[in-house]
């Protein structure tokens, strides 16, 4: 159901919801009314996490996944840079591709189940513009398109609709979105206000953690500055819960040293043990513009390339086994990008120019593992012109995430990405739980007696999973959490409300369970 139908459709008029609150409508406390706000959001239950790892630069997709079907049209178009065959790394249920000598370690994850390797994702009239094509990623817009606002930011509105109006509040109390990095990128915008909230670097979330500051100069303006970071630290509303996530984990399976992705992913993974219910958070690892010196001239297997994706592999296999050692492998998924790939034959620089499509991946427990999609075909005598054309568009992966992953509904899918993509094989969609379609049309939850004096009961009906009961006074402000558990199974419960020291009046009691949500009336007497 629409948001917008919510109260139309789902709360009976004049029964579960007056249309009169001490004599001022609904409509009139506009966008900020605590009574709606809770009674909006969030559109869906799921405390499945999404990590987005961007490789800026544009990386080799060619390198990355060596086309072994078509190994020797490979090698002659990459004479200087092409990864012998031998070393390459075999990947369990095909022999049409193989990961570059330093992925080991998504070599081990591929295997074991937990790597889904999508091939040629990119999309019709591609950018070789970094910037463009960034930006094209970013907000899932076509070529020829401009937008404001970012892929992940619009559905975060989605499911928040009156974001940053009332936020926090008792239902999410955390950050919307997580970016480890100076400035919030423009996937995490809104269509008005930014969704996500920064941490400039591994350094300042200790720092932030410990209550330390980086030093500054000895001086006026080093005083100055030191002022106001203090000041900034004091007002960002969101630093008390980010603290007291991280200090719920005291230890962590380790991670590579000397590695800025595993550094970043150590605080995703700590963050979200710690308690956290952010949805999105987003990483990234440059240095992918590889136009020359991309491998060593007498060892192809080093160079900068090299580095670049064992830093990457490395840290995304430690971040994985640090989910499972954490107990938090199953609400967790991550994604790999990069803004575009490069050519398919190599330059006389020992690099590669920018280019179009390019394999992605997707890791986690949830994922259905495998190779999807054909393997790119390699032209027999490449110039410098050709390039790997895209088999999917990376906005069906975006969708197929959104859907099976973080439970958006089909019907709902085109106001995140404002069109109709194909859904893909790759994420276990048994994931998102159904609630029962009727269940929506009973009488989930009620009290008894009512009116009451000093007591009364609320009796409530949940599928199961997170389930919220909520008392609100005649302001829509939260008075009460009841319930705001877990369990396991369907099924009826009660729970007392002892009101001795409420006054006379017209109360609601508000039920959510997964995207089900009804309130309920209440009338107190003396």
């Amino acid at each position: 159901m629409k948001r917008r139908d919510f109260l139309k459709n789902t709360l009976p008029a004049g029964m579960l919801l007056p249309s009169i609150v001490n004599g001022m409508s609904i409509k009139a406390f506009g966008s900020t009314s605590p009574l709606l706000a809770s009674l909006l959001m969030p559109t869906t239950e799921t405390d499945h996490v999404l990590v987005l790892v961007q490789l800026t630069g544009g990386n080799d997709g060619v390198n990355t996944v060596i086309p072994l079907e078509f190994y020797s049209n490979y090698v002659n178009a990459r004479t200087n840079i092409a990864i012998e065959e031998s070393k390459v790394l075999t990947l369990t249920g095909t022999q049409k591709v193989g990961l570059h000598p330093a992925m080991t370690g998504m070599q081990t994850m591929f295997n074991e189940g937990k790597l889904k390797l999508i091939n040629s994702v990119g999309y019709p009239q591609p950018s070789f513009s970094h910037f463009r094509a960034t930006d094209i990623w970013m907000t899932a817009a076509d070529s020829n398109q401009q937008l404001d606002s970012g892929w992940t930011g619009r559905y975060l509105n989605y499911e928040y609709p009156n974001f940053p109006n009332g936020y926090p509040n008792s239902t999410m109390t955390d950050p919307l979105s997580i970016q480890i990095g100076s400035v919030t990128s423009l996937a995490l915008q809104g269509p008005a206000v930014s969704m996500g909230m920064s941490i400039t670097n591994p350094n300042s979330f200790y720092n932030l953690v410990n209550g330390l500051q980086d030093p500054a100069p000895n001086t006026y303006a080093g005083k100055e500055l030191t002022f106001l970071r203090s000041m900034s630290q004091q007002t960002q509303q969101y630093a008390t819960v980010v603290k007291a996530a991280a200090a719920n984990v005291t230890q962590q399976a380790p991670y590579p040293a000397k590695n800025n992705l595993a550094d970043q992913l150590k605080i995703v993974a700590r963050l979200i043990k710690g308690g956290l219910k952010t949805r999105i958070y987003m990483v990234s690892y440059g240095g992918f513009d590889t136009h020359f010196n991309q491998a060593e001239a007498d060892d192809t297997t080093k160079g900068n390339h090299t580095n670049l994706l064992k830093t990457v592999s490395d840290a995304i296999k430690a971040f994985q086994d640090d989910l499972k050692f954490l107990s938090i492998d199953d609400r967790v998924i991550g994604m790999t990008f990069s803004e575009f790939g490069r050519r398919i034959k190599s330059n006389a620089s020992g690099g590669t120019d920018h280019g179009a499509a390019a394999p992605m991946f997707l890791f986690g427990n949830n994922v259905l593992p495998g190779v999807l999609g054909d393997t790119p075909s390699m032209p027999t005598k490449a110039t410098d012109n050709d390039n790997v054309p895209f088999q999917y568009d990376f906005r069906s992966v975006y969708a197929s995430i959104l859907t099976h992953w973080l439970c958006v509904k089909e019907a709902d899918l085109q106001q995140v990405l404002l069109k109709n993509f194909q859904l893909l094989p790759v994420v276990n969609s048994a994931t998102c739980r159904i609630v029962n379609p009727n269940q929506s049309g009973s009488l989930l939850i009620s009290n008894y007696p009512n009116p009451f004096t000093n007591s009364t009961t609320v009796q409530f009906t949940t599928a199961g999973g997170h389930t919220l009961v909520q008392v609100m006074d005649a302001l829509g402000r939260v008075i009460k959490v009841l319930v705001d558990i877990e369990y396991p199974a369907a099924g009826n419960y009660r729970v007392p409300f002892e009101t001795a020291n409420l006054v006379a009046g017209v109360y609601y009691v508000r039920f959510q369970n997964l995207t089900v949500q009804q309130v309920h009336t209440m009338v107190k007497v003396n």
